[in-house]
């Protein structure tokens, strides 16, 4: 496609560098919000161009907006390990999806930008079973998932029917849990190292996941998707084989999964976490052609975080 101006937000997390590292080698021209000189240094080894800004400052927002093609907001901060018990620890990542996201589609809306990407996750589907899960599968809406919900009805809001005269398109990816070189992965292989349980969930049931190295791709792509919720990630996995595949990759006999004293005192915000979520992508690359570089979930996927590790980083 012809280059365009996108403007990222989130731009410095996992998703949002792998981002960024697609859109600029694509061509397109990237501006990204910087909120301290370690992001701007970060940002310009990208390519990009580091923007000052504020998602809690809608202001601040439009001006970064003006005379941009796309925005794309991919600003999250999950807890890692198991601080995420705490539901203290989730209300930064709570406002992210709740006020950022509405001041985001505000500005948006003020600076004329017609297309919004957004990052959501598929933990906001209900528990499935062994069914498979598709765009059009129930949610199951809880304090932990509100948020999640919250942010995606402003992207749709956007985009709603009334508005898409003004061509306003609003996409919204539900990403799969991220394996790659990222805080979480790197805690899944301690903890599995040292003995320490790492499963959550039933073994039988599945889990939905994406190797860190098809997110931009993924963001790429979604630059010429139509409005809509997409699923993104590789084929569904059974959590037994995930937690094998952790221990195997962090050198331990076997995993083991938290038991139910544990699943108790982690509380409401881990369980969206435990859902049996056989999530399907089709849709995404029926739409857009986009199709996972590891499409299929094995121990190799560690080894990313197992060489940052060794480098003792």
């Amino acid at each position: 496609m012809d280059s365009v101006r996108v403007v990222v937000t989130g731009g410095t997390g996992v998703i949002g560098r792998a981002a960024v590292r697609s859109l600029v080698d694509a061509g397109h021209s990237v501006d990204v919000l910087a909120r301290s000189a370690a992001n701007v240094e970060i940002i310009t080894a990208l390519g990009a161009r580091p923007q000052a800004a504020d998602l809690f400052e809608a202001d601040t927002l439009v001006r970064m907006y003006d005379g941009a093609d796309v925005a794309i907001n991919l600003a999250t901060d999950i807890p890692v390990g198991y601080a995420a018990g705490w539901p203290n620890s989730w209300r930064r990542n709570d406002d992210l999806h709740t006020r950022a996201v509405a001041n985001v589609t505000a500005a948006a809306r003020t600076a004329g930008v017609h297309r919004i990407i957004q990052e959501s996750a598929s933990f906001i589907y209900a528990d499935a079973g062994d069914t498979w899960i598709t765009e059009q599968s129930p949610l199951e809406i809880t304090p932990a998932t509100e948020p999640v919900a919250v942010g995606e009805s402003h992207v749709q809001e956007y985009a709603g029917a009334k508005q898409q005269f003004a061509g306003r398109v609003g996409v919204l990816l539900r990403f799969g849990s991220i394996i790659g070189d990222d805080p979480r992965t790197r805690f899944w292989l301690r903890a599995a190292a040292n003995g320490r349980p790492v499963g959550l969930g039933r073994p039988h049931e599945w889990a939905h996941l994406v190797h860190a190295d098809d997110l931009g791709p993924a963001v790429l792509a979604a630059l010429h998707a139509p409005s809509g919720v997409f699923n993104v990630g590789a084929a569904p996995v059974l959590r037994s084989e995930l937690v094998e595949g952790i221990a195997k990759a962090a050198g331990a006999d076997s995993g083991a999964f938290l038991g139910p004293v544990l699943r108790r005192l982690a509380g409401g915000r881990v369980e969206p976490l435990a859902r049996s979520l056989r999530v399907s992508s089709d849709h995404f690359a029926a739409q857009t052609g986009w199709l996972p570089t590891h499409s299929t979930f094995d121990a190799a996927w560690f080894d990313p975080a197992l060489r940052v590790t060794r480098a003792g980083r």
